[in-house]
């Protein structure tokens, strides 16, 4: 399998139908790319996981089947271990426990790029570009704002990477600003 963004992206596509689904690929990528940018990483790897953490959920939306799917597709098609194993280990149900920088990354920018993605949207002006992190602070303490999403993942996530929660969130938001049009998250501001 070559591991270019380009055969990410044409294989996430071809699972996946979803706008949202493919803009929360996005957003988790741009996620992830902000995160190997600022700790010396390979930003490029760390993309094409992102873009394929969660190829297969709209097909295969269940625990049982999600993200091991996947995966056998991947490695099916000589995807390497690392990219495998970090998919898996996003999904705590999977049983592989996280221990690389990129995995403890995936599974902290996964939920908080949606919650973020989330909290921009019930903005006046739709846009990630006026979002601040207190903000989305305060939404994660309205247990009726995304309630689906855990808040203690979010909280974890963090932790696991050794950021402050604000500081995490923060960042996230600074890299999704970078791809707010690709997201649809410019809105009015």
């Amino acid at each position: 399998m070559e591991l270019t963004r380009e055969t990410a992206w044409a294989l996430m596509t071809e699972y996946t139908q979803s706008d949202s689904l493919r803009k929360h690929m996005l957003a988790v990528e741009a996620a992830l790319r902000g995160y190997a940018r600022a700790w010396g990483e390979d930003e490029d790897a760390w993309g094409v996981v992102a873009l394929l953490h969660d190829f297969d959920y709209e097909r295969w939306p269940n625990a049982t089947d999600h993200p091991f799917r996947g995966v056998e597709i991947l490695q099916l098609q000589g995807a390497p271990e690392w990219l495998t194993r970090a998919i898996l280990s996003h999904a705590d149900y999977s049983g592989v426990p996280r221990q690389s920088r990129l995995e403890h990354t995936l599974f902290a920018c996964d939920e908080m790029s949606g919650f973020v993605t989330a909290a921009a949207l019930v903005r006046p002006s739709k846009s990630v570009l006026d979002l601040e992190a207190a903000s989305v602070i305060k939404r994660m303490k309205d247990k009726a704002f995304a309630r689906a999403v855990s808040r203690d993942d979010l909280r974890r996530g963090a932790a696991e990477i050794g950021l402050p929660l604000d500081v995490h969130i923060g960042n996230v938001i600074t890299f999704m600003r970078v791809r707010a049009d690709e997201l649809g998250l410019r809105g009015t501001a």
